[in-house]
């Protein structure tokens, strides 16, 4: 049997995401000793790698849970799938790559790319489920304008965007993994960096911004740059400070 501490860190997670996983039912310890601690054995670790697989594909938890709960499930057939469904992302990712490869390389030379260069690797069906998602949420006249600001951007603009956004998220990110208070003056000054940025493409009234916070909950991909694995709750702590600042400042 493995404690709490050793199965958190040979999985690379925290020992906080596996007391949350205890707490929704998700994975429960195999063993509770009278001294109150977790437990963990080969069934359990096992149950964890699956979770953790269907995490990596983007599954929510509760998808999780039903699936591995369904008397149907198979793990043998599961692992098959794991490895087929990564196999294809790595293609898929090797052909983000070569994108990404030839815009540095066409930005650095001050070169133009054929248009449809610039989304290789990037499915059609899902550029336009991005647009209608969008357009849906925000409303078109919104998407229309934002879209047309970004293409006024110069490369060095963009670069600086690209990073001040980066370390936004790292920063909410370190915040939530300390136990910060959303309504607090460090978290709410990161929620005003985040608002200056979004500015950057369009200015968000106070019901905008909230919506905007939603939407980082909501939205499967999005929640995904936020809730990683050892962060459940994450994209909730950073919709609440955007609540907090809509009503405080805008």
């Amino acid at each position: 049997m493995r404690t709490v501490r050793q199965v958190a860190k040979a999985a690379g997670i925290s020992v906080r995401t596996l007391h949350h996983y205890d707490a929704i039912g998700l994975l429960k310890p195999g063993h509770v000793g009278t001294n109150g601690y977790r437990y963990y054995g080969r069934e359990e670790l096992l149950r964890l790698q699956q979770i953790l697989f269907y995490r990596e594909l983007g599954l929510p938890l509760a998808e999780i849970a039903a699936v591995l709960d369904d008397p149907a499930f198979d793990p043998l057939a599961a692992l098959h799938e794991h490895r087929a469904a990564l196999e294809g992302r790595i293609g898929h990712y090797r052909t983000l790559i070569r994108t990404i490869d030839r815009t540095i390389a066409s930005l650095e030379k001050d070169e133009d790319m054929n248009d449809n260069d610039y989304y290789a690797g990037i499915a059609p069906e899902t550029r336009d489920r991005w647009q209608r998602e969008a357009e849906e949420f925000w409303g078109k006249d919104a998407v229309a304008a934002a879209q047309a600001k970004a293409r006024t951007f110069s490369k060095e603009q963009v670069a600086a965007i690209q990073a001040e956004m980066e370390a936004i998220r790292a920063d909410f990110l370190r915040l939530f993994r300390e136990g910060a208070d959303p309504a607090s003056e460090t978290v709410q000054a990161v929620t005003d960096r985040h608002y200056r940025w979004v500015s950057h493409s369009w200015t968000p009234d106070a019901a905008a911004f909230k919506g905007l916070g939603r939407y980082y909950v909501e939205n499967p991909e999005f929640r995904g740059t936020y809730d990683a694995g050892d962060l459940p709750g994450c994209p909730e702590f950073i919709a609440e400070a955007m609540a907090i600042y809509a009503d405080r400042s805008l």
